[in-house]
C-alpha cells in the first residue's frame, strides 16, 4: 500500500508549487474518492479534523511552518499502482486548480470534517479522526467529479 508521502510526492510531482494547506486538501480528497471508486484506502495514515480542515498529521510534520512546498523530501510516487494514479489523476483534474481557501470551504461544509469537529469550537485545534466510513459514506451519496 502507498503512504501519504507517496500522495503528497506524486501531487507535488503533477502540479508543483502549491501551500501545505491545498496539499493536504489535495491528499485528503484523494483518499476520499479512493475510498469511494477503487472501494480501498490509498493509505493508512491518518486524516484529522482541523481548524483549516482535514490534516494528515504525518504531512504536516514534515511541511510544519512552511506555506508553500515545493518538493517532498519522503515518499515514492512510483510506489502507486496504476489505478492509484488514475485516482489520484481525476481529483487533480477536477481539485487541482482551485485555492487552498476554495479547497478548505468546501470541506467545511461536508459532513465527514463536521461531524469530526463535533464539539469542538470553531479555532479548537482538535485531534478527532475523519474515519474511512464516514468518507465512503458521504462521498458515495455525491456525483462524481
Amino acid at each position: 500500500m502507498a503512504t501519504a508521502h507517496d500522495i503528497a510526492n506524486y501531487i507535488l510531482k503533477k502540479l508543483g508549487r502549491m501551500t501545505a494547506m491545498k496539499l493536504q486538501k489535495l491528499v485528503y480528497y484523494s483518499q476520499a474518492w479512493s475510498l469511494v471508486w477503487d472501494e480501498k484506502p490509498l493509505f493508512r495514515e491518518r486524516i484529522e479534523a482541523w481548524v483549516n480542515g482535514p490534516v494528515v498529521p504525518n504531512l504536516y510534520r514534515v511541511h510544519r511552518g512552511q506555506f508553500d512546498v515545493k518538493d517532498w523530501p519522503h515518499g515514492d510516487p512510483d510506489n502507486l499502482s496504476g489505478l492509484q494514479r488514475e485516482t489520484v489523476d481525476i481529483v487533480l483534474d477536477f481539485y487541482g486548480d482551485k485555492s487552498s481557501q476554495w479547497l478548505s470551504d468546501l470541506t467545511h461544509s461536508e459532513q465527514p470534517w463536521r461531524d469530526a469537529r463535533q464539539g469542538l469550537a470553531p479555532t479548537d485545534r482538535g485531534g478527532n479522526e475523519i474515519t474511512h466510513a464516514s468518507m465512503h459514506e458521504y462521498y458515495s451519496s455525491i456525483p462524481r467529479p
